[in-house]
């Protein structure tokens, strides 16, 4: 578990909510001493393994949307991956 600052946290408080959102648990300090815990709501049901996978450090998520492949895969049919994926969400 990582530990921030009363200092760091109020001057950076966005960037550790997301470290939060992530799946991080942080330990808030003032001066050397631990105060409080910031740790994420639970996931909805069915995501446990992800956010476990981050928690971990196996798996990195920023709360952002997916961007997607930067060197897309082609299939068979010449589509990408991700337009099959997208077209079977529809």
């Amino acid at each position: 578990m990582d530990t921030v600052g009363i200092r760091e946290l109020k001057a950076h408080l966005s960037r550790h909510l997301r470290r939060v959102r992530s799946g991080a648990r942080l330990l808030v300090t003032e001066r050397g001493r631990v105060i409080a815990s910031l740790d994420p709501v639970e996931a909805p049901h069915g995501l446990e393994w992800a956010r476990a996978l981050v928690a971990t450090g196996q798996a990195h998520w920023g709360g952002g949307k997916p961007e997607g492949c930067r060197h897309p895969v082609p299939t068979a049919g010449g589509r990408t991956v991700s337009a099959v994926v997208l077209e079977e969400r529809r």
